[in-house]
C-alpha cells in the first residue's frame, strides 16, 4: 500500500480511516476524493490538510475523466471505496442519487482500476481494490441467527438495494476480468465525526439541547454496533491479508435495541452534565414516532470469518466506545455546531477557493 486512493475520505467512516493510515504508515501518498455532499466534511480533516502525504481533490466519483486521471497521476494502487449515499430515510424520499451514487459511481471506480491495473503494462504490482459495504444487504433477521458472507442478498430499502448491486459490481470484475477486488460488509458505525442525522449522534445533539429523542416504532429494532476505529482496523487487516474475491463480515459483537442505545446517551449526559432543568432525567425527552417504510428488525453479524482468517476481532467494549463518543461530542461543540447550522459547507471555499 504505497498510493492510496480513497473515496468519500471527509465523510464518517472515511476520514477516521485517513487519520488512521497517516498515523500508521510513513511511506505513503494517500488521495482524497469526496465529493462534499451534505455528509461531506472538510473539518474531519484540518489536522491533516497540510500533511505532504496527503491531497484532497474535490470531485464526483462518477466523473471517468477525473477518476482515470487521478489513477494515471498518482499511480494508485490501493483503492478504499467508502464513498456512498447512505441514509435509509433520504433513499425513500429520493432514491435516484443513491442509484447514481452507489451503483454507477462504484462502476465508474472499478472501470478505472480494470483499465489501469490489468491493461497498463506500468500498472503497480499487487494492486487492491477494497469495496466497503453494509450488512443492510442481507435484509432483516428474526429474533434468532447472524448474517454470514453465504447468506442470500434480500435489501430492503433503496439504499439497501444500491449498495446490493455494487457489492455484485465488484465481485463480477473479480470473476470476469481478475480485478484484485475485497469486499466488506460492516455493522452499524458509530463514533466522532459522525453526521448528526444518524441515530448516536442525533440523540446526543437533541439530548444536549433539551429536545424531543424520536424513536421509531417501539425502539426494539435491532443493531450490531461497531465502533468506527475497529472498523478502521479490520478494513487495514483485509487489505494487508484478506483473499482476492472473497467477502468479509465485520461486526461489532454488540447487539443493542434502539430504544438501549437511546437510553444510554441520555443517562451518560445527565451524569456528566446534569439533569435537565426541574430535576427532569434525559429518558423524559423520548418521543415515539411512526415506523419508517421497510424497516428492517434485526441485523446481526457473524464476524467469524474475518477473525480466524485474518485475526481481527473488535477491541472497543460498547460501553467503552459510547462514552468515548458522548465525550467527544461533548469537546467539539464547535465541530457540532458547524454541521447543524450548515457553516462546515463553506469551509472549502475559504480553505481552497473555487479551486477544485
Amino acid at each position: 500500500m504505497k498510493k492510496v486512493l480513497v473515496t468519500g475520505g471527509c465523510g464518517f467512516i472515511g476520514a477516521n480511516f485517513i487519520h488512521m493510515v497517516l498515523r500508521r504508515f510513513e511511506d505513503l501518498r494517500l488521495v482524497n476524493l469526496d465529493k462534499l455532499t451534505y455528509a461531506g466534511n472538510l473539518r474531519n480533516l484540518e489536522a491533516v490538510a497540510d500533511d505532504p502525504r496527503y491531497r484532497f481533490v474535490k470531485g464526483d466519483i462518477c466523473d471517468q475523466a477525473l477518476v482515470e486521471e487521478l489513477f494515471a497521476e498518482e499511480g494508485i494502487d490501493t483503492v478504499v471505496h467508502f464513498a456512498a449515499e447512505s441514509h435509509v430515510d433520504r433513499s425513500i424520499e429520493g432514491p435516484g442519487a443513491f442509484i447514481q451514487a452507489n451503483i454507477v459511481g462504484t462502476f465508474t471506480l472499478l472501470e478505472a482500476a480494470r483499465k489501469h491495473w490489468l491493461s497498463d503494462p506500468s500498472a503497480p504490482v499487487a494492486p487492491r481494490f477494497l469495496h466497503v459495504s453494509t450488512d443492510e444487504v442481507y435484509g432483516s433477521l428474526g429474533e434468532t441467527g447472524y448474517f454470514t458472507e453465504a447468506t442470500p442478498y434480500d435489501p430492503r430499502s433503496p439504499y439497501s438495494a444500491s449498495k446490493a448491486a455494487s457489492d455484485h459490481l465488484a465481485s463480477a470484475y473479480f470473476h470476469t476480468y481478475g480485478l484484485p477486488v475485497l469486499i466488506t460488509n460492516c455493522s452499524n458505525n458509530y463514533g466522532p465525526f459522525q453526521f448528526p442525522e444518524k441515530l448516536i449522534p442525533l440523540v446526543v445533539h437533541n439530548a444536549l439541547r433539551g429536545q424531543a429523542l424520536p424513536v421509531y416504532g417501539d425502539g426494539k429494532n435491532v443493531r450490531d454496533w461497531l465502533y468506527v476505529e475497529d472498523h478502521c482496523e479490520a478494513v487495514l487487516a483485509v487489505l494487508a491479508g484478506g483473499k482476492l474475491g472473497e467477502t468479509y463480515n465485520i461486526g461489532g459483537n454488540n447487539e443493542k435495541q434502539n430504544i438501549e442505545i437511546v437510553h444510554l446517551i441520555c443517562d451518560l449526559l445527565d451524569e456528566k452534565i446534569g439533569l435537565l432543568v426541574e430535576g427532569r432525567t434525559r429518558r423524559s425527552l423520548i418521543t415515539f414516532v411512526k415506523d419508517r417504510p421497510g424497516h428492517d428488525r434485526r441485523y446481526a453479524i457473524d464476524a467469524g470469518k474475518i477473525a480466524r482468517d485474518l485475526g481481527w476481532q473488535p477491541r472497543v467494549r460498547f460501553e467503552e466506545g459510547m462514552r468515548r463518543t458522548v465525550q467527544w461530542y461533548l469537546d467539539n461543540p464547535e465541530w457540532v455546531e458547524g454541521v447543524v447550522s450548515g457553516e462546515y459547507q463553506a469551509y472549502y471555499h475559504r480553505m481552497y477557493g473555487e479551486r477544485e
